[in-house]
């Protein structure tokens, strides 16, 4: 499996397949990255093992988000809960009257 590494800092940045000459060129223009701060490299890696080096290098705020409850279900465990001030959970519970699960 071929990709574009950014040299400077090592991260993986574009992959194409399949991959041609112009691959590199797609990646300078697709990132705004000068050319000569991208190489080609080549790894035997499985769709897998491409998935889990592709995330390692995703920022922890990213990867936090992705592993969170829904907002909406946090919220509503909140509400049930009894957490929040009674204005904020009659607020809530006429939304919840208005627009009722079906």
């Amino acid at each position: 499996m071929k990709f574009i590494r950014q040299k400077s800092t090592g991260q993986i940045v574009h992959r194409e397949m399949p991959h041609t000459d112009k691959t590199l060129d797609n990646a300078v223009h697709t990132y705004n990255i000068d050319k000569s701060d991208l190489e080609v490299v080549e790894e035997n890696w499985t769709e897998d093992e491409w998935t889990l080096a592709v995330n390692n290098q995703l920022p922890y705020d990213v990867k936090r988000k992705a592993d969170y409850p829904d907002i909406g279900d946090q919220l509503d465990d909140l509400y049930h809960a009894g957490i929040f001030s009674d204005g904020m959970a009659a607020k809530l519970k006429a939304v919840k009257e208005k627009h009722p699960k079906e």
